[in-house]
């Protein structure tokens, strides 16, 4: 279960990238009263928003070159301003990865349950993107393995005998299995046959 972290936001920073409107001064005087320092920008982010804790952005008139980041890599929370349930805003709004959102005309109401959803559900994806990586670099690891067994079995040696060669030449080179494989891979496929200049013995 994800743990929804709902601390205290004092002392965080909010950037408002809206054309400037009455409603924007709502929101940023609501932030003030959660305890959020607020700063607003248009009609793109300033190079220092890098540093945000939060996003608010216009989903009505906002485009791709607002951000200094590509759409759905932002490194903070951003919430979607939606006024218009046109598809195609929808659908950019999700495009550039709406954590949360708030409905216009903007009020006084939602807006620290917004960031609470925000922020929880970027740690959400931050979190499932950091596991998919190692799953992908693990699977890459132990095909990297399977291959380098294999150079070892072209040479007439049984698969147990294979991986047992790869484990003693690991502990020879004091590095992991898994690098010992990628050496002995990148050799192969170099049609080298030494690491370092040290010759590996397949006999």
């Amino acid at each position: 279960m994800t743990h929804i972290r709902t601390e205290n936001l004092g002392g965080a920073t909010a950037w408002i990238l809206h054309r400037p409107h009455p409603s924007v001064q709502g929101l940023i005087r609501q932030l003030g009263v959660i305890g959020l320092e607020a700063r607003e920008a248009w009609p793109e982010l300033s190079a220092e928003a890098i540093a945000a804790d939060f996003i608010f952005y216009d989903a009505d008139m906002g485009h791709d070159e607002q951000f200094p980041w590509s759409p759905g890599q932002s490194p903070m929370p951003m919430i979607a301003l939606i006024g218009s349930e046109a598809p195609g805003r929808l659908r950019w709004a999700m495009e550039m990865g709406a954590h949360a959102q708030l409905l216009k005309p903007m009020s006084d109401k939602g807006v620290y349950a917004a960031l609470l959803v925000a922020r929880s559900n970027f740690d959400r994806a931050k979190a499932s993107e950091a596991l998919i990586t190692d799953l992908q670099n693990r699977l890459s690891a132990r095909q990297t393995i399977v291959r380098a067994v294999m150079i070892f079995v072209m040479q007439g040696k049984t698969e147990a005998e294979a991986y047992d060669l790869l484990r003693q030449t690991a502990m020879t080179w004091r590095v992991t299995i898994e690098t010992a494989a990628e050496r002995l891979v990148a050799n192969h496929t170099n049609e080298r046959g030494t690491d370092d200049g040290r010759r590996i013995d397949l006999a």
